[in-house]
């Protein structure tokens, strides 16, 4: 299968509306069992065996209540209670954190990775918590939240030096020479950490977020380009090795995102001085301009911007988009508003099915040939995040029944 033709602003922006009102629900139809209670979601279509993953249940849990309470669907709502409800009962420990994963039954898996909880997963617990607890049910207590940030405070954090573990082992033995730190966890702690602020109100996660800026102002931003490094050593060091070198565009657009929102919500405008680097080396760099999957941004690249994997994950082109649609809700920018209509029409004209049945690609090369056809369910996150941002913007809606 090759990569179909994108399509226009217009018809990229359409599609956009129509996905939490008609592909969710066709979606969850076949992802969710039936019934009411606690339940969790495949993990990848069309396979739908295999361990069932904190990562996945708690970003698919946050990105429905998100487009749900966005757009008043309470369908989506209820789905993300049961999907929470799964994670509170069977992938969180004693102690407030949840495990890497459990058999899509419930019952525990004895391994040590299975039993491992890594920071990245804990962020979009905190994600889906807060997000359920924002004037919808009782399903979500305080206790939860509390419970689920006392960990990652107590066990996952490295106060000496203000960044965090990637996951209770390496807190337990600290990190060795050989081991990488990661500005994934630091990235998307920082978005469940300014959702938090932005349900709440409260000031305390408002300084929370300021700690994490500045961890990854101090550990993973290169200076010599404004660029968000994706690895450090285990001294949280830059390392002069591939890993070292390795520049995600995806990620750029990401911080971006995050960092002006970080600048909106508390007015910090020390941070929204990092965005137009880092924008500017994704922009100079991340984009293939010619052949079939033009207007797809590179998977990765080197620190000096040469393109190191030529092929094209969907997840990259959603946070280009959010982060043009925030930019053109939040400083009135018409130029921000047509690139983010038109990345609309790659993601859902090019991995997408054009009936608009539940089927997407993940990758294809630089050949518009399809190389990762799985259909995964945490990627979906990406995408719904793009869509809530377009429609804040009012580039599109919620619902197509909005338009009339």
């Amino acid at each position: 299968m090759t990569a179909p033709i994108a399509l226009n602003a217009e018809e990229g922006a359409a599609r956009a509306a129509r996905f939490a009102e008609q592909f969710l629900p066709a979606w969850l139809d076949i992802a969710l069992p039936a019934g009411t209670g606690p339940a969790p979601v495949v993990e990848e279509l069309p396979d739908l065996k295999g361990p069932t993953t904190t990562l996945a249940q708690a970003r698919t849990a946050f990105m429905l209540a998100q487009l749900g309470r966005m757009g008043g669907n309470a369908r989506l709502i209820e789905a993300a209670h049961r999907i929470n409800a799964f994670v509170l009962l069977y992938l969180r420990d004693e102690d407030g954190g949840c495990r890497y994963a459990v058999n899509p039954d419930g019952s525990p898996l004895e391994t040590p990775e299975a039993k491992l909880r890594r920071t990245y997963d804990q962020s979009f617990v905190l994600l889906a918590l807060v997000t359920l607890r924002d004037g919808m049910s009782e399903a979500v207590s305080e206790d939860d939240i509390a419970r689920c940030w006392s960990f990652i405070e107590t066990t996952l954090s490295d106060p000496a030096a203000g960044a965090l573990w990637e996951d209770d082992r390496m807190a337990a033995k600290g990190a060795a020479p050989g081991d990488l730190r990661a500005q994934n966890p630091h990235m998307h702690m920082l978005e469940a950490l300014l959702q938090c602020f932005e349900v709440t109100g409260d000031q305390i996660w408002a300084e929370r977020a300021r700690r994490m800026v500045a961890a990854g102002e101090r550990y993973f931003i290169d200076p010599a380009t404004g660029a968000v490094r994706e690895f450090v050593g285990h001294d949280l060091l830059p390392i002069d090795t591939p890993e070292g070198r390795r520049r995600e565009p995806g990620h750029q657009y990401e911080w971006a995102w995050l960092l002006h929102r970080h600048a909106v919500l508390t007015g910090d405008a020390a941070a929204e001085q990092r965005v137009g680097r880092m924008r500017g080396f994704a922009t100079a760099h991340g984009w293939r301009t010619e052949g079939p999957m033009a207007g797809s941004l590179y998977d990765a690249l080197d620190a000096d911007g040469t393109v190191t994997e030529p092929t094209h994950l969907l997840w990259p082109l959603t946070e280009a988009g959010k982060f043009h649609a925030a930019t053109a809700r939040d400083m009135d920018d018409a130029r921000s508003a047509r690139r983010a209509r038109e990345i609309a029409g790659v993601i859902f004209g090019r991995y997408f099915a054009a009936d608009g049945s539940p089927s997407w690609v993940n990758q294809f090369d630089g050949a518009g040939m399809v190389t990762w056809d799985a259909g995964l369910s945490r990627l979906l996150y990406h995408v719904a995040l793009f869509v809530t941002e377009g429609a804040s913007a009012g580039l599109w809606p919620l619902s197509t029944s909005e338009t009339g």
